[in-house]
């Protein structure tokens, strides 16, 4: 299936006030996921992340829909020819957001299904509007949960509420969302991107790029970690990186100052593995 728009409006790039807002945009198509909208987002969130302008990233779809899931197009193509597979592993993996260490805010607007709910789950948090259906639609297209979508789910909620979502596909809404776990805010249409955007602009403006980055990674190796090696990681990023970086300097300073903190951009060079402690 051939893609009508060009491929540098397929996600639409704005950057104010230290926040960057990716727009999924193919209007034609409700903002369905093809791979040219794919190998566009991931280049824009690489071209971000080495941005030293851009310090929170928000993710969201032009018009009424996020992202509904893959194009029905390519569905057909594959249904009529299972060899016209899109390669996925031949791409980027689906979970490149969570190794950009700036934050990532998905703004869901609209319908966010399969592989759309993917790209959200991905995000480090999720904004949701009132009037958003969410699904995640594999099941009732016979197929898996895809790009790790199992394992984002368990993360946020229990074991078997992510199987009654992913068996059922049915369809979750606002408070419910909320309640799951799945999302992190519930807004009305109108004030979903507003509310988004304020939010992002607050951590722009008053928290350390060099903090967040770190936490972010922290967080997610977390994930995978004890407690003892969160802990015991963290005295080492203490130590060896920030007690003589100049965000902590600033951020003492300017809390005792009683002033908005002036931070530095967040430094591509940044360690991403703090340097073991000394042993004397």
């Amino acid at each position: 299936m051939t893609d009508p728009t060009p491929t540098e409006d397929l996600v639409l790039r704005e950057v104010s006030d230290g926040v960057a807002v990716l727009r999924f945009n193919r209007p034609d198509r409700n903002n369905s996921w093809s791979v040219p909208m794919e190998l566009e987002y991931n280049r824009l969130l690489e071209e971000c992340a080495a941005d030293p302008e851009v310090r929170v990233i928000v993710v969201t779809g032009a018009g009424r829909a996020f992202c509904p899931g893959i194009d029905t197009g390519v569905l057909a193509d594959q249904v009529g020819d299972p060899t016209l597979t899109t390669h996925p592993h031949k791409r980027p993996p689906a979970t490149l957001p969570r190794g950009i260490r700036k934050p990532i805010i998905a703004a869901i607007n609209g319908a966010c299904a399969g592989i759309g709910l993917v790209a959200a789950m991905n995000c480090d948090l999720r904004f949701l509007s009132s009037k958003a259906k969410v699904t995640t639609a594999f099941a009732q297209r016979g197929i898996m949960a895809e790009h790790g979508l199992a394992h984002a789910l368990t993360r946020v909620m229990s074991t078997s509420k992510a199987l009654d979502l992913l068996f059922s596909g049915r369809i979750v809404m606002g408070p419910e969302a909320l309640e799951l776990g799945l999302v992190d805010r519930v807004f009305e249409p109108d004030e979903l991107l507003p509310a988004t955007l304020e939010y992002a602009r607050n951590l722009a403006a008053n928290s350390s790029p060099t903090a967040m980055g770190i936490i972010k990674q922290q967080v997610y190796e977390a994930l995978e970690s004890s407690q003892e090696e969160a802990r015991t990681t963290a005295i080492r990023w203490w130590y060896t990186v920030l007690r003589q970086h100049h965000d902590f300097k600033e951020g003492v300073t300017s809390y005792l100052e009683k002033r908005p903190p002036a931070f530095a951009p967040w430094d591509p060079a940044t360690p991403t593995v703090p340097d073991p402690l000394p042993t004397d």
